[in-house]
Formats: structure tokens, C-alpha cells, sequence
């Protein structure tokens, strides 16, 4: 699905949704369908694993017991211009 078709989706889901549930599902959507990086900090080392959805991303963090977690939305991991 191209970006501009999930963009009119979103759109159309808040519109269309009755009860002010819209934004709920919009951000539901989002978080499923959007792709970014997702870091973990555990114990000092702050790892990145790229290509998951928000989701994804703090299922694996809960799972990993991360101290700290965050995602970035459509950004792929970045390593700081240290190398792979």
C-alpha cells in the first residue's frame, strides 16, 4: 500500500468513525502499519533493530526487558558514523 493511500485511509477512518473513536483508530493504524527503528537500552548499550511497527517495537522491548525503549517512525537505525 503507497503512502498516499494509507494517508487517505487514516483520513477516512477518522471521518467515518462514530463516538469520537476515530483518533483511536487512526492511532491503532498507525502503529501497525508505519515502519521505523526501534531502540532498547539495556544495561548502558542502546541497541536498534529496524523495519518494525510501534507495535513491534514494544513487544520486543517488553520481552527484552529494555530500561529504556523508543521508536522512530519511517527513520531507519542510525549508528552514530561508527560503522554497520
Amino acid at each position: 500500500m503507497s503512502t498516499i493511500a494509507r494517508m487517505a485511509l487514516l483520513g477516512l477512518l477518522t471521518i467515518a468513525a462514530p463516538g469520537g473513536t476515530g483518533a483511536r483508530r487512526v492511532e491503532a493504524f498507525r502503529a501497525e502499519i508505519f515502519r521505523g527503528a526501534c531502540y532498547c537500552r539495556t544495561a548502558g548499550a542502546l541497541r536498534c533493530t529496524g523495519g518494525l511497527s510501534e507495535a513491534e517495537c514494544r513487544k520486543r522491548c517488553d520481552e527484552a526487558l529494555c530500561d529504556e525503549w523508543f521508536w522512530k517512525e519511517r527513520l531507519p537505525c542510525w549508528n552514530w558514523g561508527y560503522g554497520g
